[in-house]
């Protein structure tokens, strides 16, 4: 059965909302050499798409391959790069969530804690009631608690361009970015429904805080990037640039993917707190994935909680941070996906870790992210350049998973 989700690149995103990532890397083998033909391919139609460049590493089995497309600067033709780190938006959550459970396994909270009881008073007002919304409910997102980067103005202030250009280099204090989303009502009542709300993960991220008595980045950085040594990941915090090596982001910063491009690079992604802020590479989300499937970096039963998932859609759940898919082959795949001003991500791997692949997109308007995963598990070639399902960019991630869901990410 196809996977088919909300289109959920930035064209929309950028309109109104914020869209909603292993040591040193193994040797690479050229993509096509392993098997990974249609997935060089899928790579090559979403730069023919628009999409300045992309930058892809796998692994399959013991073997890892590498591969990119198109450049990773527009003015000086520079190509993208295997190593390239880039703004994994959403991919964060699962970091978050993953340092919950790792809290929750050492009995420092319980999941069924009330998001009262760790940050008091915080949500509150026009119906929002922490004290019946559980952590577990936000991790899920199944609180009902609105998405703060739903808010208009919140979208016309920093993803138009008016607005990008004059507030890029905000600072956001998580505390103002909840009482945004308290000045609107729930989106329904805590436990009967699912929305994604990148609201639950800043509050998520508050939640380590209160627990740790330090900022979450340091509880990820001490229990999941230097562990894994995830060399190219990092937690910005207000800090404006990407590190090095790394290319360019490209942005329309307009309501349609016309008009002229923008280079977005640079911004203080406080904007996203926990929901979406993290830095990283494909090689470094693919050894993330794949440590937290196969258990390295929670208990049995911690994972078997973050791989409990609501209903999405027919195919498609939710965990704790942590999406799941079944493609249009029957494969079942796990991860995550991400986007932010003028950068698409997606890392997804199976449930044994036995293959993996993360990739990003240096464009948000353009691209079709969803056939590039579908070419790499399940064979599929993508469809011809100037069919509609290529030309249509509400039709391109219609032919396999979009994992980055509508509005941070």
């Amino acid at each position: 059965m196809t996977v088919r989700m909300t289109r959920a690149t930035l064209v929309a995103a950028t309109a109104v909302a914020l869209s909603v990532a292993l040591a040193a890397p193994a040797a690479a083998t050229p993509a096509g050499a392993g098997g990974h033909d249609a997935t060089r391919k899928a790579i090559q139609a979403a730069v023919d798409a628009g999409v300045p460049g992309v930058t892809a590493t796998g692994k399959d089995g013991h073997r890892t391959w590498s591969a990119t497309a198109g450049v990773g600067n527009l003015k000086t033709g520079k190509p993208r790069s295997a190593d390239d780190r880039y703004r994994v938006g959403s991919i964060t959550k699962t970091f978050v969530a993953t340092v919950l459970l790792q809290l929750e396994a050492e009995g420092r909270l319980s999941l069924d804690d009330s998001v009262e009881k760790w940050l008091p008073g915080l949500v509150r007002g026009n119906g929002h009631d922490g004290g019946r919304v559980t952590l577990r409910q936000l991790l899920n997102h199944t609180s009902g608690i609105f998405n703060y980067t739903a808010d208009d103005d919140f979208g016309r202030t920093y993803f138009l361009k008016d607005g990008f250009f004059e507030h890029r280099y905000d600072t956001h204090r998580p505390e103002e970015l909840v009482a945004l989303a308290m000045t609107h009502k729930p989106d329904f009542e805590p436990g009967t429904s699912w929305n994604y709300s990148n609201t639950n993960f800043v509050l998520a991220g508050m939640v380590v805080e209160k627990v740790t008595g330090r900022p979450y980045g340091d509880a990820i950085r001490a229990r999941i990037i230097e562990p894994l040594h995830l060399t190219a990941t990092s937690v910005p915090g207000t800090r404006v640039t990407v590190p090095g090596p790394s290319s360019r982001a490209y942005s329309k910063l307009t309501e349609t993917a016309t008009g002229p491009t923008y280079d977005v690079t640079k911004i203080n992604p406080s904007l996203a707190h926990a929901a979406g802020e993290m830095v990283s590479s494909s090689t470094d989300l693919g050894r993330f994935y794949t440590a937290l499937l196969r258990g390295r970096l929670l208990p049995r039963e911690q994972l078997a909680e973050m791989t409990t998932t609501v209903p999405m859609s027919e195919t498609n759940g939710y965990g704790l941070g942590l999406m799941k898919a079944e493609l249009t082959c029957g494969v079942t795949v796990w991860g995550h996906g991400g986007g932010i001003h003028g950068s698409i991500s997606e890392a997804v791997t199976t449930r044994d870790g036995r293959k993996s692949l993360a990739f990003n997109f240096n464009g948000d308007w353009s691209g079709d992210a969803g056939a590039v995963v579908e070419a790499e598990f399940c064979g599929k070639e993508p469809v011809r350049a100037g069919s509609r399902a290529g030309a249509d960019p509400e039709r391109r991630a219609g032919s396999g998973v979009r994992f980055a869901p509508p509005r941070i990410g």
